[in-house]
This record gives C-alpha cells, sequence and structure tokens, in this order.
C-alpha cells in the first residue's frame, strides 16, 4: 500500500483523513459540550439573515433559549424562506457570506420535490462524514488497501438537473461531491462524472456493469440495496448483451445514453476484454446465469443502508454476491449526514455530533401541540425518537420524520439506528400501522412460507369495511394457493405485531388483507412514475412498503381482485 500511495501522492491525503476519523471519535466523549458548541456557531453565522431576526437569534445563548425562540417545523415551514434563497437572496437563510453552492432535489409530500441549499459549509460537512465514514470501512478491511486502493462501484446523479430563477443548480448533491472528488479518490471510482447525465435507469444499471464487470472491484456503494438487486438481476438478463459487449470493446446501442455521454466514455469501453469475456461466458453456460460473485469474486464489502425496511432486499444478497460484509451507510439524506457507522453487520451508528446540532423528539410526543424534546446526550438506551436536526444548510429544528431508536453510545454520543419513516404510517380505523410492523410482519410470513418476493407494497383500500391490499408481483405468486397463504400469515403476524390492528380485525372495522397480483416488471414502472412526479433520483428512491394514500393502487393494472384472505 505505501508504495502505491505514494507514488501517487496518497500519504498526506491519508493521514489527514484519518487524523479527522480520530478527532470525531475522541469528540464522543465530550458529546454534550461539542453539540451546544455546534448550535451556537450555527446561531451566531446566520443572526443577521431573516431567519436569524425573525427568531432573535442575537439573544440565543444556550439551547433552552434556542428551543423557546425556534419552533420545531418540517419543510413547508422551511419553504417561504428557502423560495427567496431559490430566487438570489441568501440573507433570507443565511449569514454575510455564505455561498449557496446549489439545491439539494429530494422527493416532496406533493408533486414539488423540496430544494435543499447546499452551502460551502454545509457541503463540508457532508463530505468529511463520508470522510470519516469511509477512512473507517476501509480501515476495516484493509485488503482494498492492500496493494492500491481497488476500484469501487457508485452511482450518482446530475446536481445540474435545473436552475432556479435566480440561476443556483438543482439536483443531486452527490453529483457535486463526485464532480469535486480528489484526482486521486476519482480514479477509483468505475463510473466518471459524466454519467450522472444517463437518465434512464436500466441504462445507468447496464453502463456500471459494463465499467465495473472486468475490474477486480473491492465495493460497492448504494444508498438503496435495491440498487444493487436491480444490476443484478439486469445483469443475469443482459448476460449474452455484456458478454459480447465486453469481448467486443462496445456498449449495446439498445440501452438509451445521451451521445455526449457515449462519447466521453468511449475511451473507456472500446479495449477489449477478451478474458474477462471467456470466463463469464464458461459460467453462464455452465450455471445459466451470469451473477456479481461471478464477475466481482473478490468483492470486499458491500455499503448500503440496512435499517428499516431494507432486510426485505438484504435478504436477497447471499444468491446474487456470496457471504460478503455489509456496511451500513448511515442516515443519510439531502438534509445532511445524522449518523456514521463504524462496525459492518448493524445499521446503528454514531450521531455525526460534529456537523450538527441534534434534538429529538420521544415518539409518544409526536401528536402533541407543545412537545418536549431531548438532546443527543439524555436518550435511552432502546427508546425510539423522530430526529430533529440543525444544520448549515438553513434547516432549523427540522422536522424530517424519520423514526429512530437508540441503539446504546460511544463515548456519550448516541448510536442511532433508523426504523421507518413517520410518514409512512396508515391508520384507516386507529390501526396505526407502520411500515416498520409491514415489513416485519411479511419478513416473517415469507420465511414461514419459503417465498421469495422482489418487492411489495401494503396499500389501503375504503370499502365496507375498509381493509388492505398487498400488492406481489405475478411470477413471485404462481399458484392462487400461494397468495391465500401469503395473506393468512401476514395478516396473523400483524395483528401480532400490533394490538390496534388486530382489535380492528376482530371488531370488524378492518376486512382481511387481499393480496393482488400485479404483471412482472410493475415495480420498475412504479418507480419511473414516481420518480417523474417527485423530481427525485433513482439513487435517492426509496421503495416503499406501506403507503397511506387511497389513490396509489391506480398506479398499478392488477391482474385479479378476488383473492382475499379468509376471515
Amino acid at each position: 500500500m505505501l508504495s502505491w500511495i505514494r507514488k501517487y501522492g496518497g500519504l498526506p491525503l491519508l493521514r489527514k483523513t484519518r487524523a479527522l476519523a480520530a478527532n470525531f471519535l475522541a469528540q464522543t466523549d465530550r458529546a454534550g459540550q461539542v453539540q451546544r458548541d455546534r448550535l451556537l456557531e450555527l446561531v451566531r453565522r446566520n443572526a443577521d439573515s431573516q431567519f436569524g431576526r425573525d427568531h432573535h437569534f442575537a439573544e440565543i445563548k444556550t439551547a433552552s433559549d434556542f428551543r423557546h425562540r425556534v419552533p420545531i417545523r418540517g419543510y413547508d415551514g422551511h419553504e417561504p424562506y428557502i423560495a427567496r434563497v431559490r430566487d438570489g437572496d441568501v440573507g433570507a437563510l443565511f449569514g454575510r457570506g455564505t455561498q449557496v453552492l446549489m439545491f439539494a432535489m429530494t422527493s416532496g409530500t406533493t408533486a414539488q420535490p423540496k430544494t435543499i441549499p447546499v452551502t460551502s459549509e454545509s457541503l463540508k460537512d457532508y463530505r468529511e462524514g463520508w470522510t470519516i465514514w469511509g477512512i473507517q470501512a476501509f480501515d476495516a478491511h484493509p485488503e482494498i488497501i492492500a496493494n492500491g486502493l481497488r476500484p469501487i462501484l457508485q452511482l450518482v446523479s446530475n446536481w445540474k438537473e435545473q436552475f432556479t430563477s435566480g440561476g443556483i443548480p438543482c439536483g443531486a448533491i452527490t453529483g457535486l461531491t463526485a464532480q469535486m472528488q480528489n484526482p486521486l479518490v476519482r480514479t477509483t471510482y468505475c463510473m466518471p462524472p459524466v454519467t450522472m447525465g444517463i437518465k434512464d435507469i436500466e441504462s445507468k444499471y447496464y453502463t456500471a456493469l459494463r465499467l465495473s464487470a472486468y475490474r477486480d472491484l473491492g465495493a460497492t456503494m448504494a444508498a438503496n440495496p435495491s440498487t444493487l438487486l436491480g444490476i443484478a438481476r439486469l445483469g443475469d438478463r443482459e448476460k449474452e448483451t455484456l458478454i459480447r459487449d465486453l469481448r467486443d470493446g462496445t456498449l449495446s446501442a439498445k440501452f438509451d445514453l445521451p451521445p455526449d455521454v457515449r462519447r466521453a466514455i468511449r475511451w473507456k469501453i472500446r479495449i477489449k476484454r477478451k478474458e474477462t469475456a471467456r470466463r463469464l461466458e464458461g459460467i453462464a453456460s455452465r450455471t445459466g446465469r451470469l451473477l456479481p460473485k461471478d464477475y466481482w469474486p473478490n468483492l470486499d464489502f458491500l455499503a448500503n443502508w440496512t435499517g428499516g425496511t431494507m432486510g426485505a432486499y438484504l435478504r436477497h444478497f447471499p444468491e446474487f454476491f456470496g457471504d460478503r460484509p455489509i456496511r451500513d451507510i448511515g442516515l443519510i439524506a439531502s438534509e445532511g449526514r445524522m449518523t456514521i457507522p463504524i462496525e459492518d453487520g448493524t445499521a446503528a451508528g454514531i450521531l455525526d455530533i460534529r456537523h450538527h446540532y441534534f434534538e429529538f423528539l420521544p415518539e409518544d410526543q409526536i401528536d402533541k401541540p407543545e412537545p418536549e424534546t431531548v438532546e443527543a446526550t439524555d436518550l435511552i438506551e432502546g427508546r425510539r425518537y423522530y430526529i430533529l436536526p440543525t444544520t448549515a444548510g438553513g434547516l432549523y429544528r427540522y422536522q424530517i420524520f424519520d423514526l429512530v431508536r437508540c441503539a446504546g453510545f460511544h463515548g456519550k454520543a448516541p448510536l442511532i439506528e433508523f426504523l421507518n419513516k413517520g410518514a409512512h404510517i396508515s391508520s384507516l380505523t386507529g390501526e396505526k400501522l407502520s411500515e416498520f410492523q409491514v415489513v416485519s410482519a411479511v419478513n416473517a410470513a415469507t420465511a414461514a412460507l419459503s417465498f421469495r418476493l422482489k418487492s411489495y407494497l401494503l396499500l389501503p383500500a375504503w370499502d365496507e369495511p375498509p381493509y388492505y391490499s398487498l400488492l406481489v408481483e405475478e411470477d413471485d405468486l404462481p399458484g392462487r394457493g400461494a397468495a391465500d397463504q401469503l395473506a393468512s400469515e401476514v395478516e396473523a403476524r400483524l395483528a401480532v405485531g400490533n394490538v390496534e390492528y388486530e382489535n380492528k380485525r376482530a371488531t370488524l372495522r378492518l376486512g382481511p388483507i387481499r393480496v393482488r397480483r400485479i404483471p412482472t416488471g410493475s415495480w420498475m414502472e412504479f418507480q419511473r412514475k414516481r420518480l417523474a412526479r417527485s423530481g427525485g433520483t433513482a439513487e435517492q428512491y426509496k421503495q416503499p412498503c406501506l403507503m397511506s394514500d387511497l389513490e396509489a393502487i391506480e398506479d398499478f393494472r392488477l391482474l385479479d381482485t378476488t383473492e382475499r384472505c379468509r376471515p
């Protein structure tokens, strides 16, 4: 490793990143003071903004003052100030000298996407968080840098999807960070920044395969594990095309790449990879399949979300990737990074006390008109909370509706595990069914029945009485009996996991679950529709397992409508 980092000037970079991580870990021993200092730093910096004047930032001396002056609010409460920043009035949210580099667009609760300001400082915070996470992950898997940093596959999206009236770019923050990568680091990534211009999801997935299948990949990085499964399934389905392209030094014209992207990556694909093609062709001939464990046999680890509903996807990983370690990338969103996991195999990560100020709203306080929050050091292990970040991106006591659990502490900083989005709660008759409960029930049901579902979605429906439909692609449930079995098993487990659901079913205020088949390929089409409406990106997309929208079922073509669990 030393010869490699000396040759490419990486030794100072390596020292710097390890020092940053060591400093962060040391800060956890005085987490309370670090948090209070960070809060007052953000307040002072933006005291002369319109938001700061409206909320009397100049008078805030303590965290208690801050809570008294600034109410908890979601995106809609911040939007009037953000709208002014979009129009070029940076002083609406930020102090003098603040530079707004872009707006991170992410799915909103309405048809309009949220636009989160990305300032020079918030981008620095974002990049530092990734640096701390990355060096911890690489040091835990030293083989990835033993003989030079091995290739990494990560997909990013365009940070210049559109522009505000003030001329500021809007898009994905991942695209901006990729554009700004250290040249030394950038050479290790299989996907060059220009590929962020590929719009079509399958074309982007295939390009990722084409640029990585011949390389000795060290790690994959994708927020949602469904992205990696999508790449894996496409590679198997298009194995003949992939093998031919590797052999001939081409990238099939049937995939929709913008002409400028094709031109830019031509030099990467024109080299013929005949030896790799022969090896993969032999595997495909013997097994009838082509999987990531075939073309990435030395993968050191996979990096993606593992908490909340992600277990529904992770159970498929061994089939495609073999027995590989998984490192959670942390609770991270367009609004900022909230946790930094430092171990494999757990969704829990250290709260990012260095870059943001956090409060936590106990789960039972969510519906109270004047809820009481607690600070990070006062969390109780095992309890559930809604996390409220205050960031350098102009968000204050921001209700992101992420339900988390305190899994313990590192020093005095809590270890936080994501459970589910508070928005993913459905309550037709007061049952307050959560996505977390749905995922737990379906996972247990499919395990008991030895079923394997690519994906699924539970949707409410008004009838007499109202009920829930469980949508499943037709090739996952070949027979009617299987659908009835699945409905019965999920029904039973939901009753165990949610006493209100059990009560509503027992009193016939809720009808039984109905399993409904949808055509194979429906999930990809559903993803396309949701992204088109929300303005989000494929990398940000989170496939819901529960939605409360009564009209969502209209997005699907139902192959049958009569199947239901027996009362």
